[in-house]
């Protein structure tokens, strides 16, 4: 026992071992380091035996690329950068951020590069975050969210001399790819629905309309009440399920002149909503049909079940990671159009109680 003790104690002093190099995969291999950078970078002039040859001498020495050396040698940082411009309690809230975060780390994960966060305030805040990410060389890109209406951003990034796609086509010349998925055929599916439900008196909780994606969605709703016939009511938000819960008190105010519907422009806004008109004695969606957008896990397992919008969120980041990297790459890139927002229908939505 006290010799396995000692023993024990003499290991844990020892220095740990080194990690392995370039040198070491070329000494195992029998080649020039030259030709191991060539084999590892899987560039040309390499012949198929010799590169069978040095990357079982790398698997064999558990050889890994070092990012710091890679960033020295190539001036590329190895990361892009995600700037969130949203109140960070907004952020946490919404489970649409972490799930597309999770998708560009799928991405991410097989290529050796790292995602660079940064959750800020829109304004100069925004501008010096950018500015510093480029001028310390601390990602290689970034991807924009959120576009606004004559968005400032993109001139800005371009400036800078860093990549970029966006999330959505902008307003304005953009020379960045952009990854778009039609949320409009969403909202004009749940107007739609709701409509054959007998539902004459529709309301839209929105989001700002400063942000591209939620004056889509306004701009969809409005149109889908039109064709309708019904005379469309809006009531705009920061997106916070804070506000959502506002907006739904404001709405149902009046029980003369309440909606019997209420289309939410994300699930949060509409599980706060479902909230408030059931502590004011309402039972959805006998008295209320209430929708969401994101269709969020949280969706399916509320009761009752909230109707929403899906979107894949998880592939959106995956494809916008993948995009990034081959602009990165200065590999030609088109705009990616994803497949179309669809409703999922569940039992937070029910004929009107106006219908016959």
């Amino acid at each position: 026992m006290a010799e396995r003790d000692a023993d024990t104690q003499r290991r844990s002093n020892e220095p740990p071992a080194a990690r392995p190099t370039i040198a070491d995969v070329a000494r195992l291999a029998g080649v020039s380091k030259g030709l191991v950078s060539f084999a590892l970078n899987d560039r040309p002039g390499v012949s198929a035996d010799s590169r069978e040859r040095i990357l079982s001498a790398a698997a064999e020495l558990g050889w890994s690329p070092s990012v710091r050396a890679r960033s020295l040698s190539s001036n590329r940082a190895f990361a892009i950068g995600l700037v969130i411009a949203r109140e960070p309690g907004i952020v946490a809230a919404d489970p649409f951020f972490p799930t597309f975060m999770a998708g560009v780390e799928t991405e991410l994960s097989g290529s050796g590069q790292t995602l660079v966060l940064a959750t800020v305030t829109p304004g100069r805040q925004e501008a010096d975050t950018y500015r510093s990410l480029a001028l310390d060389k601390r990602v290689d890109g970034v991807i924009l969210t959120d576009l606004r209406t004559g968005d400032e951003r993109i001139a800005l990034i371009d400036e800078l001399g860093l990549a970029a796609v966006t999330l959505g086509r902008p307003d304005t010349d953009s020379p960045f790819p952009a990854v778009s998925i039609d949320d409009e055929a969403g909202v004009t599916a749940t107007v739609d629905h709701l409509a054959q439900l007998g539902h004459r008196s529709i309301a839209h909780v929105a989001g700002p309309s400063s942000m591209l994606h939620a004056a889509r969605r306004r701009r969809a709703f409005e149109r889908a009440a039109g064709a309708h016939g019904i005379a469309p009511r809006v009531v705009e938000t920061d997106f916070s399920a804070t506000e959502g819960a506002a907006a739904t008190r404001h709405l149902l105010g009046d029980p003369d002149d309440r909606p019997t519907a209420i289309v939410y422009s994300n699930d949060p806004m509409a599980l706060a909503g479902l909230a408030v008109a059931q502590r004011a004695g309402l039972i959805v969606p006998r008295d209320l049909s209430i929708t969401g957008f994101d269709n969020t896990d949280l969706a399916e397992h509320v009761y009752p079940s909230l109707t929403s919008v899906a979107t894949d969120v998880a592939a959106w980041g995956a494809i916008a990671a993948r995009v990034l990297l081959a602009t990165i790459a200065s590999e030609p890139v088109d705009n990616t159009d994803l497949p179309p927002a669809r409703l999922v229908a569940r039992e937070s939505t029910s004929h009107s109680p106006h219908h016959p």
